[in-house]
């Protein structure tokens, strides 16, 4: 055979990771041949009808690039920075024990980086609505 025992018993070594690469090699490479061929093997019907926007069956009103206020962005970004802050407590709640008093003053110490930086967007007044 073209691959030795001794390499194929060897936990440690480059040659480990061959299996996952060769997965990750053919996944790209499904993806990519199924691409080309739905490019190059489909059928191309442009007509007026297939060209529009279609948003659930309901005909469009007004113009799509109208300005819109930054405060639903600052908002959503504002949830995902806090939402992000309750996927490291879970780590925590799990192993909290194995972690002892150095786990929660770190936890505290966490907690209080994020209070400092929600009392600092309280006070810019990012999430007052009313001007």
């Amino acid at each position: 055979m073209f691959l030795s025992s001794a390499l194929l018993a060897a936990t440690n070594t480059p040659f480990s990771y061959f299996p996952i690469v060769l997965q990750l090699g053919a996944a790209v490479g499904f993806v990519a041949l199924t691409m080309l061929a739905t490019h190059f093997l489909g059928p191309k019907r442009k007509t007026s009808d297939k060209l529009i926007n279609f948003e659930s069956g309901i005909e469009q009103k007004g113009n799509a690039r109208q300005p819109v206020a930054i405060k639903y962005f600052l908002t959503a970004i504002l949830f995902v920075l806090f939402d992000v802050e309750v996927i490291f407590f879970y780590p925590y709640a799990v192993n909290f024990r194995g972690l002892g008093w150095e786990g929660f003053w770190a936890m505290l110490m966490f907690v209080g980086a994020f209070l400092a930086g929600f009392i600092y967007i309280i006070r810019k007044g990012a999430l007052k609505w009313e001007d």
